[in-house]
């Protein structure tokens, strides 16, 4: 019966029985499942060919925000009381995975922006969330996380954006650099020191309206990959920002900050997993299409290992991704888990853009070739949203405090 049901869904016998051991296996309701798919469908057939296109002049996927908010993807972890479409975190991570599958620029933009409105929805004041959050899903409500600076990047208690407490609220004056979505978000997540410096206690979080007056933005041009999505250093001059844009209280900035990142690098993880997944589809179809000594590639050992070698880890990244997704639905969830999957996710994902490229040989090593880009886009995933030395410091720390 219920198979039955699948087949009226899904038109054909054996995509709804895929379909219903998903469901069975990943414990997902149906609506889950038809998101994902659309997820994936949706980047497949508008994204790619964006996608590539940033990748060469780079531009912005600002340009699809409209298609992404008209699908949800502006508000995923957002409560329905809110307008959102209140994903489990597993889901979640499900949707970057596929949306990074075609446009890792789109999915870690994605990321950043509905991290910062889950800051919003667990640290601001009541009587602003509704304020806020019933527009998160809007392209006007485009959102950014801005916590490193120049001289505080793995140390973000080194920042030394202040926050001046004047009449109202406070003026806030610095420089944050690397700000994923910074050339047209409408708000800035801003850690900023509301007391003297050295003292990481004195560290505040202000939702900060990128409309006021004394906003700067600087595009950062040249990157390596994932160039589909903006990065700018942000200037505050004398930004003004009310009492009630305090996230959290005074003083406790790195509390929310660092609560930010714990679900920030689950994303980052699927985010890696996604561009591994891209790999690993390009890597098997060009070994079964080229030949060499009058026969497929794919039918050598040396070949087959290392496209064995990336599903495996590939399935390993993903089962630590589901593990720390749950832990997060569940309020169970421990830095130390996202950071083994972010860990573990990004590194793998390096590896296995390496070995598409090696599959394809000098066909690997040219713009037309995709695997040439997911090369350059996979490897800033061990860098932000804390690069893999500071994951093992947090993932030793947890480990060394139980023995």
């Amino acid at each position: 019966m219920i198979l039955g049901l699948f087949t009226a869904v899904f038109g054909s016998p054996r995509v709804a029985l895929e379909r219903l051991v998903v469901v069975l296996m990943l414990a997902m309701t149906e609506d889950q499942v038809l998101l994902i798919e659309a997820a994936r469908e949706f980047a497949e057939s508008e994204l790619l060919a964006c996608d590539r296109a940033w990748d060469e002049d780079e531009s912005s996927m600002v340009e699809v925000l409209p298609q992404l908010a008209e699908m949800g993807f502006l508000n995923l972890c957002i409560s329905e009381e809110y307008g959102g479409l209140g994903c489990t975190y597993r889901t979640y991570a499900r949707i970057l995975h596929e949306i990074s599958r075609y446009s890792p620029s789109t999915a870690v933009s994605l990321s950043v922006h509905n991290m910062v409105g889950m800051v919003v929805r667990d640290f601001a004041l009541e009587q602003k969330k509704n304020e806020w959050l019933s527009q998160w899903g809007t392209p006007e409500s485009f959102a950014a996380f801005a916590l490193t600076e120049a001289g505080a990047g793995s140390d973000p208690g080194a920042s030394k954006t202040t926050a001046r407490k004047v009449e109202g609220g406070y003026r806030v004056n610095g420089e944050k650099m690397w700000i994923t979505n910074g050339m047209h978000a409408r708000w800035f997540v801003t850690l900023a020191r509301t007391d003297q410096p050295g003292q990481k206690s004195g560290l505040s979080a202000l939702l900060v309206d990128g409309n006021e007056t004394g906003i700067g933005r600087d595009k950062i041009l040249g990157k390596m990959g994932i160039r589909g999505s903006e990065t700018a250093v942000i200037h505050y001059d004398d930004v003004f920002v009310p009492d009630d844009h305090l996230l959290g209280n005074e003083g406790e900035g790195m509390k929310a900050c660092l609560s930010a990142l714990d679900g920030g690098r689950i994303g980052i993880a699927s985010q890696a997993s996604g561009i591994a997944q891209a790999c690993l589809d390009e890597m098997a179809a060009y070994a079964k299409q080229r030949e060499q000594f009058d026969q497929p590639i794919a039918n050598f050992q040396a070949i087959q290992e290392m496209i064995a070698d990336s599903f495996t880890e590939l399935s390993a990244a993903r089962a630590l991704i589901q593990s720390a997704a749950d832990l997060m639905d569940s309020g169970d969830l421990e830095p130390a888990a996202s950071a083994k999957a972010k860990l573990f996710a990004s590194e793998a994902a390096n590896r296995i853009a390496y070995r598409a490229v090696q599959i394809h040989g000098g066909s690997g090593y040219v713009k037309e070739c995709r695997v040439e880009q997911l090369a350059r886009d996979v490897r800033v995933t061990t860098i932000y949203e804390g690069t893999s030395e500071i994951q093992r410091v947090i993932i030793a720390r947890d480990l060394l405090r139980g023995h």
